[in-house]
């Protein structure tokens, strides 16, 4: 009776079911690892310094460099790299010195480290640049646009943005434009088939028919994220005030807030007169302002400071995890992490300790 096929079958199983399975990074000692949900370690803490997995992988550092590794424990080290990015459709892009290419998932070299700069792969394609130009290649490295562009940028929704000219608009899978290279500089379309654009210190943005929405009319400033839609809205920023507008280029909640959060949830974070309270999508103030700090919801809860400690709110305002902890995080997979009595947590979502950092 043969019975290498099913021991396979069910291996494989076994790897893709942990692949998918949540983990969470913790401390002890100075070093790191990993846990389950159940708070259960699955990776003793031995790294000292490590990232949170992605796509399957997180980046730990040995010996001054970046290694992926497994939700098993395993160091894909066929190969060390100067860089490491995350996995995206199979492949991580690496660089060696100063050239790149892309690794798979067992860590081999699946096409050659030849490229002057590379991209992630999306929709099947990544963009890489030769000879001072960029193009597109396919998983197995064979371009299938040619170089020819100034920058490319990543597809998204059957369409990438890519500058010619000095100019950015938007091409299609065979390389032609099919939104005429006109702006300034112009970033991937969004989920709502929407892409922003910018001109000088503004940012406006168009629909994938290249149908101005809104001008540029929105202020940008140095290392803050911007033009990013969530529940159907972005936050924007004039005259020094946080309002939102919509995907339909309409202003649906005037700048008026010292500061707002992006919508997670239907609601958004906003700040008036120094206190911290939450807005829905109609601009309806739904929980007053009265925290100290606060942060987004996540998986129905939210972080909020008082007293200057964190606690979490549910989606009416009401304080579920009283304020205890130094530190916290958002809730993700069940879990949120958080600092107590200065040493690492987890929490569940009822405020019960999940997994504690020894002393």
């Amino acid at each position: 009776m043969k019975m290498s096929q099913p021991i396979h079958t069910s291996a494989r199983a076994f790897f893709q079911q942990m692949m998918r399975k949540p983990l969470f990074k913790i401390r002890e000692h100075g070093k790191y690892g990993f846990m389950d949900a159940s708070g259960e370690v699955v990776i003793e803490p031995q790294y000292f310094e490590v990232e949170d997995f992605y796509n399957g992988f997180a980046r730990v550092r040995l010996n001054d460099k970046p290694v992926p590794l497994d939700s098993l424990g395993r160091l894909l080290m066929k190969h060390v790299f100067n860089y490491v990015g995350h996995f995206e459709e199979g492949l991580a892009r690496v660089r060696l010195v100063n050239k790149w290419g892309y690794i798979d998932t067992r860590g081999r070299i699946a096409i050659p480290i030849t490229f002057e700069d590379a991209s992630d792969f999306s929709e099947g394609l990544a963009a890489v640049r030769v000879d001072g130009l960029y193009g597109y290649i396919d998983n197995e490295g064979s371009f299938v646009i040619p170089a020819q562009f100034e920058w490319a940028g990543d597809f998204s929704l059957g369409l990438a943005p890519a500058i010619m000219d000095g100019q950015t608009g938007f091409i299609d899978k065979f390389g032609t434009f099919v939104i005429e290279p006109r702006y300034e500089h112009c970033f991937p379309f969004q989920d709502d088939e929407i892409a922003v654009f910018t001109q000088g210190a503004q940012w406006g943005f168009l629909n994938r028919s290249g149908q101005v929405l809104h001008p540029p009319a929105f202020d940008i400033f140095e290392g803050v994220p911007f033009g990013l839609f969530f529940d159907g809205m972005a936050q924007i920023v004039q005259r020094d005030r946080y309002g939102f507008v919509n995907k339909r280029g309409r202003i649906v909640i005037e700048p008026q807030y010292d500061f707002a959060g992006d919508f997670s949830e239907g609601l958004a974070l906003i700040e008036q007169d120094g206190r911290f309270g939450y807005i829905d999508l109609q601009g309806r103030i739904v929980i007053e302002p009265q925290f100290e700090d606060a942060g987004v919801f996540s998986e129905g809860l939210a972080q909020v400071k008082v007293g200057g400690l964190w606690g979490f709110i549910d989606l009416g305002g009401k304080l579920v995890i009283q304020p205890r902890f130094e530190q916290v995080l958002p809730f993700r997979d069940g879990l949120a992490w958080v600092a107590y009595q200065g040493l690492w947590a987890y929490i569940d979502r009822w405020g019960d300790l999940v997994w504690r950092e020894k002393v």
